[in-house]
């Protein structure tokens, strides 16, 4: 028999799915039979499936061995601690991600990602300890393409990352972005609602009508710079959808800066679109939550790698 403590990190989550994150390798069905048998009980009583953790309860398992997890190789150990943290609290972070740096591994090799960046950081400073974490790991709470610099929020506690999430869902944490653009935007300022869809190729299309397979996108912009091919523009998301930005000024005929993907003109040298994802405010409504504190505060970056490469392309020969 195993025995688990809840901790608060285990809280407030149902009992299957505590089970799932600490036990992988259980099939569903056999969960499902445990608990029926009685052979997983929380505070040695009968459970159920939905029931809801709390800090201080026990979960006795009566199963076979090979469902609890040896301890393995911390491969996010392999990876550097480094961050640029613009803002740190016992609950969350906000990191700059550097342009170029994976927001997550894809593959089952080591990777350098700020995922497990940020796990190295957290143990360094030991905040977080594999071995004494049962069913939570600090994660991100949103992502950036790898090619794109800016502020990423992460959460260090499960609360916190319940909270984040929630308010990000309700489009209650505002998003801005720089951009640098092809050519000069007729309109200096808009409000604009597409359709959007992914497709087979793994790129964004946008209409411009309600469409069957494709949900609303609303972005607003407004034109900060103008040099002589290229503009400086700031975007506000008001919806979260996959390469809304570049599909936006796609679709407007002023592509971004080096992303030749949805239509910017080729350079001899391999370029990336530019962008930055350079301010982050949050303005939580409702209930109150365990960032509440946070509620009002706004996060900007300075000297970012788009307003430094605007220069350079506006400047006169």
């Amino acid at each position: 028999m195993k025995e688990f403590i809840i901790n608060e990190n285990d809280a407030d989550q149902r009992v299957d799915r505590f089970i799932q994150k600490t036990m992988k390798t259980m099939p569903k069905s056999l969960m499902y039979k445990y608990i029926r048998n009685k052979k997983i009980k929380v505070n040695r009583k009968r459970c159920e499936i939905s029931q809801r953790l709390q800090a201080g309860d026990t979960m006795q398992c009566y199963i076979p061995e090979e469902f609890y997890e040896a301890a393995t190789m911390r491969s996010f150990l392999q990876v550097p601690n480094a961050l640029d943290v613009v803002y740190e609290d016992d609950a969350v972070l906000l990191i700059n991600k550097p342009k170029g740096l994976r927001a997550h591994s894809d593959t089952s090799e080591v990777q350098d990602n700020l995922a497990d960046r940020l796990l190295h950081y957290l143990y360094c400073k030991k905040e977080y300890n594999p071995t004494t974490e049962q069913s939570f790991t600090p994660a991100l709470c949103h992502r950036i393409d790898r090619n794109t610099q800016g502020l990423v929020i992460a959460a260090k506690t499960a609360a916190a990352l319940r909270c984040m999430n929630e308010k990000i869902a309700l489009r209650q944490v505002e998003k801005k972005y720089l951009c640098i653009v092809q050519g000069k935007l007729k309109k200096k300022q808009d409000h604009i609602v597409l359709y959007h869809r992914k497709n087979e190729k793994n790129t964004a299309e946008v209409i411009d009508r309600e469409r069957e397979g494709y949900t609303r996108m609303e972005t607003g912009y407004r034109v900060l710079q103008e040099a002589e091919r290229y503009s400086l523009v700031e975007v506000e998301l008001h919806s979260g959808k996959s390469h809304q930005i570049r599909a936006l000024m796609s679709w407007l005929g002023h592509p971004l800066l080096g992303d030749v993907k949805y239509g910017a003109r080729k350079t001899k040298e391999k370029t990336y679109q530019a962008l930055c994802a350079y301010h982050v405010a949050f303005h939580f409504q409702g209930d109150a939550c365990c960032l509440q504190y946070l509620n009002g505060r706004a996060f900007e970056l300075q000297d970012t790698d788009i307003e430094r490469q605007f220069v350079d392309i506006a400047r006169p020969f």
